[in-house]
């Protein structure tokens, strides 16, 4: 599967941007997908994930009511939506995909989009 990220840009903290990754090849509906975010200097890191229907999700703690995963099957594609956006949530945002079940491990994700950068200015 390959994964394009989009919806990145600048914002003031408060607001709200909303990233969508696009999917392409067959089967889509069958991965976990998942959000990574690498801010200059740090690990990348997980910010959320979906399973295969969108029934069930997981967050890190610091996004936890301030972020939404959700998906489409239908359109092959995942979204982020992120509100009440923080400075430290600055970071250049990944989709991934993966086979296993729920999870915050990178190396549960074999299948990376190219990233798309977000910018929270004070």
């Amino acid at each position: 599967v390959q994964l394009q990220a989009s919806g990145g840009g600048v914002v003031q903290a408060g607001g709200s941007l909303r990233l969508s990754c696009a999917a392409s090849g067959r089967a889509f509906s069958t991965y976990t997908m998942a959000w990574f975010r690498q801010a200059p200097e740090k690990e990348r890191e997980f910010v959320a994930a979906v399973n295969w229907n969108g029934a069930g999700t997981s967050y890190a703690d610091p996004v936890k009511g301030r972020f939404t995963i959700s998906r489409s099957n239908d359109r092959n594609t995942v979204y982020l939506q992120m509100n009440s956006l923080k400075p430290e949530d600055s970071a250049v945002y990944f989709c991934a995909a993966g086979v296993s079940v729920l999870g915050s491990d990178r190396k549960m994700y074999p299948y990376w989009g190219q990233g798309t950068q977000v910018t929270v200015s004070s």
